[in-house]
């Protein structure tokens, strides 16, 4: 079998290390044979002699030895490059995390002691609540909502996500509760921008049901906002339970329909490849598994 240039350079380096080709050949698990040829191909390459040999002994030239001190340094840089940084304290790079811009006010605080905990990493935080481009973004790690229909993700469910129907005292005071579904065309209503299609992000309900905002009086790209404008009282709208829940306790915010509800989505942490996962992503992967979690 024909070897290539760095198997031959290998080779070459461990018998000038032991200066023995039996001794070569026992630590390479190679035949004393197979050490000669390898020798011998490398010398017709470099189109020098590498070793003085005779029955009792070899010796390095002074081309083999200065090649060896230069194939040692290239190997060890190369090992160095290919073996795995499995060292924690040692991670430092960047780290690319895409998200829903609905969770900032949970992952902010999150990804400040994180960067405090990790100096040595680099965070590039890509927060929207469109599905983010998983290979043009070079995404490392992912957060989302919902089911995820890629089967190359590998996902992992850190918790729940349940949906509210919520308008207003004020809002409430002057336009009436809904009673049903149905009684929802008669109100105003306050929806978040699928920016994929233009369209306000449909309502989803109990068994499957789907509603399409239609008396739609604010429409935004930002959940934040989307939130602000139904405390205001500008209309109903449906909200991830994580944002309403605290408006709910301070009675800023009336939970309608409950019975409606959809069954809660899954919140997954993901990443888009499959592989080995360098020291980096795996922190940053069990810091947010451990945080997110319930």
């Amino acid at each position: 079998m024909a070897l290539n240039k760095l198997e031959l350079l290998r080779i070459f380096c461990s018998a000038a290390e032991l200066g023995n080709f039996k001794a070569c050949a026992v630590k390479l698990a190679l035949s004393p044979q197979a050490v000669t040829r390898a020798v011998q191909q490398l010398e017709q390459l470099t189109g020098e002699v590498l070793f003085h040999r005779n029955t009792r002994q070899v010796r390095l030239t002074q081309f083999g030895s200065q090649l060896y001190q230069d194939g040692r340094l290239q190997l060890a840089q190369l090992d160095a490059l290919f073996s795995p940084r499995l060292a924690t304290q040692d991670a430092q790079g960047l780290v690319r995390l895409a998200a829903p811009a609905a969770l900032r006010p949970i992952l902010s605080p999150l990804l400040l002691e994180f960067a405090a905990l990790h100096p040595q990493i680099r965070l590039d935080v890509r927060l929207s609540d469109q599905h983010s481009d998983v290979v043009d973004e070079q995404i490392d790690l992912g957060i989302r909502a919902g089911l995820l229909r890629d089967q190359s993700f590998v996902a992992l469910q850190v918790s729940e996500v349940a949906l509210y129907l919520v308008a207003s005292p004020a809002y409430l005071a002057a336009h009436g509760t809904p009673s049903d579904l149905a009684a929802l065309n008669n109100h105003q209503q306050v929806s978040l921008l699928d920016e994929g299609t233009g369209r306000p992000w449909a309502w989803f309900f109990r068994d499957g049901e789907i509603y399409q905002p239609r008396q739609v009086r604010l429409l935004v790209n930002d959940a934040q906002q989307e939130l602000a404008a139904v405390a205001a009282g500008l209309g109903i709208g449906q909200i991830a339970d994580f944002l309403a829940q605290p408006l709910l306790e301070r009675g800023e915010l009336v939970r309608l329909l409950p019975a409606q509800e959809p069954t809660p989505w899954p919140l997954s942490l993901y990443r888009p490849q499959r592989g080995p996962v360098p020291a980096r992503v795996r922190l940053l992967f069990d810091f947010l598994r451990d945080r997110l979690r319930g």
